[in-house]
C-alpha cells in the first residue's frame, strides 16, 4: 500500500520554544520577524515603565523579568496569590511565578497577540499523572529531540482551548512515528539530520493513540511494508546491498517454518525453540540492514550538498582574492598595515565599551528618577478629615478657656466631649491608614538616593543654574542618546563582521591553495570598500564614545538632578510631617484613654494640702515646746535634743509633702493644656491659674517659720539673705519687702526670668521657689547657695588664671545670650552677681525682681575695682539694653585681666591705655569692640570672636 504524501504548501515551518509533555509543545513561526523588534522595545520600555499596582487584568499583556537571564519578556497573568503571580510568557510558552516588583505595565503598541502557539501531536494523549516516571521520561525525550529546533507541522484540527493538533516532521522524519519505524534509527552515529534527534530511541515512551482506528494510515502501511526505497547513487565506489534480498528470503523461510511447526504439533519443544531463535536472529539482521541503508542514503545526499557549497565558496574566495591583489597594487599602503591600524582602533574601542558598560551617572540619575516617581507615598486621605476634627476640638477648648462662670461650663464640656469623640474616630482612621504605609522604608530609600546623587553630581554641578525641565524631557534625551550610540555600535559591528568574513574567506583559501590550481590573484572581493567602511565606523564610534557632554545635554542633566533633589526634599518633608503627626496623635490617643475612666479631679491636691496644714501645726507646736524647754530654769538637754530630732523629722516630712503638692500642680497644669481648661473653674480653691502665671515658682504652702535659717550678714546689703537647707540642698532665701502691687510685679518679673533660665539652665542661676510670708510682709526667692563662688570672693582669695577666665566668661556670655533672646535686660552684672563654679563654669546670677532695669543699673555695686560697669549711654539718660549688659561684661573682662586698671574708659587715650596693659591681641580686639567701638558687640557676636572660639564649655 502506498504512503500518503502531504503537499509542501500545506506545511508550516516553526521553531520549538517550550516542551510541555511528551506530545505537547509551544513554537514560533519561523517566517515571523517581529520577535527582534519586540525584544528591542521591551529592553527600552520596561526599565522605566511603572510597576504593576493593584489587581492585574487577565486580558492585558505585561512585561516580566525572567529569573534566569534577568531580561524582559511579555506575559499574561494566569493566577495571583497575594504579591506572587503565576505568569505565561506568551512569546515562548513557558510559565513562572514572579513577585510584584518584577511586573510592569506595557504601552499599547506591545498589547498584541503572543508569537508562540501551542501544538499537540494529532491522535495521541498522555497520562494525566504528571509525576509518574513515564510522563517525565516522555517529556525529557521530546525536549532533547525538538527544543530550539525547526519542525514542519501539518495542521489537522484545533481544540476548544486553542491548542493546534498537528503532524510534525523533522527533515523527512515523522516525529510521532519514530518508535513505530525501527528502520529509521541507525545503530551508530552518522552525520546529517539524524544527529539532531537527541537521545536514543530506547528513551522514548510508547505513545498511545486515543482510539485504535485513529492511528495515522502511514503507520499502518509501514507495518506491512518491509521493502526499503533504493539508495541514490554515491560518488564513491560501493558494493550493492545484496544481503537485503537474502533477508527477504529469510523472512519467507520464517513464515514457511512457522507453518510447518503448526502442521507438526508432535515435534519436540527443543526443536521449536531452536527455530524461534533462528527467526529472531534473522529479524535483527533485517532491522540492522534497514538502518544502515537509510543512514548511507542520507549521508550520500549530505556529502553531495556539501560538495556543491564548497565549490561555490571557493569561487567566491577566488573573486575576492583577485580584487584584494588589485587593491594592493594600486595603493602603496599594504592591506596588512591597514588591518594592523584597525586592530589598534578595535582594542581602544573594546576598552571604551568595557568602561561604558558600567552604570554611568546618567543611568544612576535615571534609576533614581524611577524610584522617586514610581514609589511615592501620598498624603493619607484621612489626614484632611483629621485636621478638620482637630480644628473643631481646639475651638471647643478655646470656648472653655474663655468661660468665666460655672453656668456655661457644663454645656461647653458636653460639646467638648462630643468633639473629642469625633476626633478619636478620625485619629483611629488616620493611624490605621498610616500603619499600612511603608513610611520608614521610603524615608530610608529616599535618603540613600539623595546621598548618592549628591555625592555623584554636587561636585561638578555646584552653583550651576538652569531652566527647570520635566523628567520626561530628560528621559527623551537619554533615550535619544542611547539610540544614537546603539546605531553607531550596530554600524561598527556590521563593518567589523564584514571584515571578519573576508578574513575568514582569505584564511580558507590559504588553507586550500595547496590542493587547488588557484593562484593568489584569485582571492579579492571589495576589500577596499570593506576596509574603508570598517575604519570609518571605528572612528565614528570612538569619537562618539569619548566625546564630552554637550552644553544642551549638560543642562538637561543638571535640571533633572535639581528637580530630583527638590522632589526628594518635598517628599522627605511630607513623610516626616506624617510621622510627626502620627506620633502626636498616638500620644493624644493614649492620654485620652487614660482619662476615659473619669474626668480629672483635684482631690489628691486637697488631701496633700490638708496634710501640709497638719504637719505645719505639729512643727509650730514642737518649736514652741523646744522654746519653752530652752527658757526653763533647769535645762533638760536630753529632752531638748529629742524634741529637735522630732522637729527635723517633721520638717523633712513637711518638705516632702510640699514636693508632692508641686507634682500635683504640675499634673493639673498639664491636664489643662491637654484638654481640660475647665479645671480652674471647677476647683477655684486650688488656684491653678496663679501657679501657672508664676511659671511654677509660687508655692503658697511654704512659710518662713518652716526653715531653720541663719542670716548671711557678710553678704546681706539692702536686703537680708538667709542660709538654710531644703530637701538636702544648701539654699539661700532672698527677702524682699513688698506690698500687694509690688508683689504682683515681682511675680511677673520672676516668672519671666524663670522661663528664660529654663531655656539655658547651665549658664544662669535657677530659681527654686517663690513664696510670701504669712506672718511678715516679705516675699522670699529661693536660689542655690554657691559658697564663696562669686567672682569678687574668688579674685580676693585666689585669682583665676587667664585660661580659667576665658572659660568662665564664655559661660557668662552664653547666659547673657539666653536672657537677651528672651527680651530680658539684666542691668545688674557685677562681681558679686557672677559665679565661677569649680573655677571653670561661669553662670549669671539673678537680680532684684522688685526693681526695674533703670533702678538696678543705678545701684552703687555696679563697679569692678576702679572700673565702672555702667555704660556711657546710660549716664546720658538712655534706658538699659542688652548693649549696656555687654559693656558691663567687657568691664568685668578687663577687671579680671587687669585688676589694678585705673584708666578712664571714656577718655581719648583709652586705646593707648589698653595697649599698654599687656593684653593678648585677641583679648584686646574683643575688649575694643565691647568698650570702645560705637557699634558694640552682641552676646552671639562676642562668642564668635577668636578669643572664645577654641574654648569648650
Amino acid at each position: 500500500m502506498e504512503q500518503s504524501v502531504i503537499q509542501p504548501e500545506k506545511m508550516e515551518l516553526v521553531v520549538v520554544t517550550h516542551v510541555v509533555d511528551a506530545i505537547t509543545f509551544w513554537a514560533q513561526n519561523v517566517t515571523d520577524k517581529i520577535n527582534e523588534k519586540i525584544n528591542v522595545m521591551l529592553t527600552e520600555k520596561c526599565p522605566i515603565a511603572p510597576i504593576l499596582m493593584g489587581r492585574p487584568s487577565s486580558h492585558k499583556v505585561y512585561g516580566a523579568r525572567y529569573s534566569e537571564d534577568k531580561c524582559w519578556y511579555r506575559c499574561t497573568v494566569q493566577q495571583q496569590s497575594e504579591d506572587k503571580f503565576c505568569i505565561l510568557y506568551i512569546d515562548y510558552g513557558n510559565t513562572e511565578i514572579v513577585s510584584r516588583s518584577d511586573l510592569v505595565e506595557l504601552p499599547e503598541e506591545l498589547q498584541t497577540t503572543g508569537l508562540a502557539k501551542k501544538y499537540r501531536f494529532w491522535g495521541f494523549h498522555v497520562s494525566s499523572e504528571q509525576d509518574s516516571p513515564l510522563f517525565l521520561q516522555g517529556k525529557s525525550f521530546l525536549h532533547n529531540m525538538i527544543h530550539g529546533k525547526k519542525l514542519r507541522v501539518h495542521k489537522k484540527s484545533v481544540c476548544f482551548d486553542g491548542t493546534i493538533l498537528v503532524e510534525a516532521f523533522q527533515g523527512n522524519l515523522d516525529i510521532v512515528n519514530l518508535q513505530e519505524c525501527p528502520g529509521l534509527w541507525p545503530s551508530r552515529n552518522t552525520p546529517g539530520e539524524l544527529d539532531t534527534l537527541g537521545s536514543s530511541l530506547g528513551c522514548m515512551p510508547k505513545l498511545r493513540p486515543i482510539f485504535s482506528d485513529q492511528k495515522p494510515q502511514m503507520i499502518k502501511e509501514q507495518k506491512t511494508s518491509v521493502a526499503l526505497q533504493p539508495l541514490e547513487k554515491l560518488n564513491v565506489d560501493q558494493e550493492p546491498l545484496t544481503e537485503i534480498q537474502s533477508s527477504k528470503t529469510d523472512a519467507n523461510a520464517q513464515q514457511v517454518c512457522s507453518q510447518d511447526i503448526e502442521q507438526v504439533p508432535n515435534e519436540t519443544e527443543s526443536e521449536l525453540q531452536m527455530m524461534r531463535e533462528v527467526i529472531n536472529a534473522k529479524d535483527m539482521q533485517i532491522k540492522k540492514l534497514k538502518e544502515e541503508g537509510s543512514a548511507i542514503q542520507q549521508y550520500a545526499s549530505l556529502l553531495g550538498q556539501q560538495l556543491e557549497e564548497a565549490k561555490l565558496e571557493l569561487q567566491m574566495l577566488k573573486e575576492s582574492y583577485e580584487k584584494t591583489k588589485e587593491t594592493e597594487h594600486n595603493h602603496p599602503t599594504t592591506i596588512a598595515d591597514r588591518i594592523s591600524q584597525l586592530a589598534k582602533k578595535v582594542d581602544s574601542l573594546r576598552k571604551l565599551r568595557e568602561s561604558s558598560a558600567c552604570s554611568s551617572d546618567e543611568d544612576h540619575l535615571l534609576e533614581s528618577i524611577t524610584i522617586i516617581m514610581n514609589y511615592r507615598i501620598s498624603v493619607p486621605l484621612s489626614s484632611e478629615r483629621l485636621d478638620l476634627a482637630w480644628n473643631a476640638y481646639d475651638q471647643t477648648l478655646e470656648n472653655l478657656r474663655g468661660c468665666q462662670t460655672m453656668v456655661e461650663v457644663e454645656s461647653l464640656v458636653n460639646i467638648r466631649n462630643e468633639a473629642r469623640g469625633a476626633l478619636l474616630a478620625a485619629v483611629d482612621d488616620f493611624l490605621q491608614e498610616v500603619d499600612k504605609l511603608p513610611i520608614n522604608e521610603r524615608l530610608h530609600r529616599l535618603k540613600e538616593v539623595a546621598s548618592s546623587l549628591t555625592a555623584m553630581f554636587s561636585s561638578v554641578m555646584l552653583g550651576e543654574q538652569t531652566e527647570e525641565c520635566s523628567f520626561e524631557k530628560f528621559c527623551e534625551w537619554k533615550e535619544h542618546k542611547q539610540q544614537k550610540i546603539k546605531n553607531v555600535r550596530k554600524t561598527t559591528d556590521e563593518a567589523l563582521l564584514a571584515l571578519s568574513s573576508w578574513a575568514t574567506r582569505l584564511s580558507k583559501f590559504s588553507y586550500l591553495m595547496e590542493k587547488t590550481s588557484l593562484t593568489e590573484e584569485d582571492v579579492a572581493d571589495g576589500v577596499e570598500e570593506i576596509l574603508m567602511n570598517a575604519d570609518k565606523a571605528l572612528c565614528e564610534e570612538l569619537s562618539t564614545e569619548s566625546s564630552e557632554q554637550d552644553d544642551q545635554g549638560r543642562k538637561v542633566v543638571i535640571s533633572a538632578f535639581n528637580k530630583a533633589m527638590q522632589g526628594i526634599q518635598r517628599e522627605l518633608s511630607m513623610l516626616n510631617a506624617i510621622r510627626q503627626k502620627y506620633e502626636h496623635n498616638t500620644q493624644f490617643k493614649q492620654e485620652i484613654q487614660q482619662c476615659q475612666i473619669g474626668p480629672p479631679k483635684a482631690d489628691e491636691l486637697f488631701a496633700v494640702k490638708k496634710r501640709i496644714r497638719s504637719l505645719r501645726s505639729q512643727l509650730r507646736w514642737k518649736l514652741v515646746e523646744v522654746s519653752c524647754l530652752e527658757e526653763a530654769e533647769e535645762l533638760d538637754l536630753p529632752e531638748i535634743l529629742k524634741k529637735k530630732e522630732e522637729i527635723a523629722e517633721t520638717r523633712n516630712a513637711l518638705f516632702q509633702e510640699i514636693s508632692h503638692e508641686k507634682k500635683q500642680y504640675i499634673m493639673l497644669c498639664d491636664l489643662m493644656k491637654r484638654g481640660f481648661p475647665e479645671l480652674p473653674l471647677i476647683y477655684p480653691d486650688a488656684d491653678i491659674n496663679g501657679y501657672m502665671r508664676s511659671a511654677g515658682l509660687l508655692m503658697k504652702s511654704l512659710d518662713r517659720d518652716m526653715f531653720d535659717a541663719d542670716p548671711m550678714r557678710e553678704l546681706s546689703g539692702r536686703r537680708p539673705l538667709l542660709s538654710t537647707d531644703f530637701q538636702g540642698q544648701k539654699i539661700v532665701l532672698k527677702c524682699y519687702a513688698v506690698d500687694e502691687e509690688s508683689e504682683a510685679k515681682m511675680l511677673e518679673q520672676a516668672a519671666h526670668y524663670h522661663r528664660a533660665q529654663q531655656q539655658s539652665p547651665a549658664t544662669t542661676v535657677p530659681l527654686l521657689a517663690l513664696f510670701c510670708g504669712k506672718s511678715d510682709p516679705l516675699a522670699y526667692v529661693m536660689v542655690p547657695h554657691y559658697s564663696n563662688g562669686s567672682l569678687r570672693a574668688i579674685q580676693r582669695s585666689s585669682p583665676l588664671s587667664f585660661s580659667e577666665i576665658r572659660k568662665v566668661m564664655k559661660g557668662v556670655a552664653l547666659g547673657l545670650q539666653g536672657l537677651h533672646a528672651a527680651s530680658l535686660t539684666h542691668a545688674s552684672l557685677h562681681p558679686n552677681n557672677v559665679f565661677a563654679i569649680g573655677r571653670e563654669k561661669g553662670i549669671v546670677g539673678d537680680y532684684d525682681f522688685t526693681k526695674t532695669p533703670e533702678q538696678r543699673v543705678s545701684d552703687s555695686g555696679m563697679v569692678a575695682g576702679s572700673i565702672s560697669l555702667v555704660a556711657p549711654e546710660l549716664k546720658q539718660g538712655q534706658l538699659p539694653s542688652p548693649a549696656s549688659d555687654m559693656y558691663a561684661f567687657g568691664g568685668l573682662m578687663l577687671w579680671l585681666h587687669v585688676p589694678d586698671f585705673s584708666g578712664s574708659l571714656e577718655s581719648e587715650r583709652q586705646n593707648v591705655e589698653f595697649c599698654g596693659s599687656g593684653l593678648d591681641a585677641k583679648l584686646h580686639k574683643l575688649l575694643s569692640k565691647l568698650l570702645i567701638s560705637s557699634t558694640r558687640l552682641s552676646a552671639p557676636e562676642a562668642l564668635k570672636e577668636d578669643y572664645f572660639i577654641s574654648v569648650d564649655v
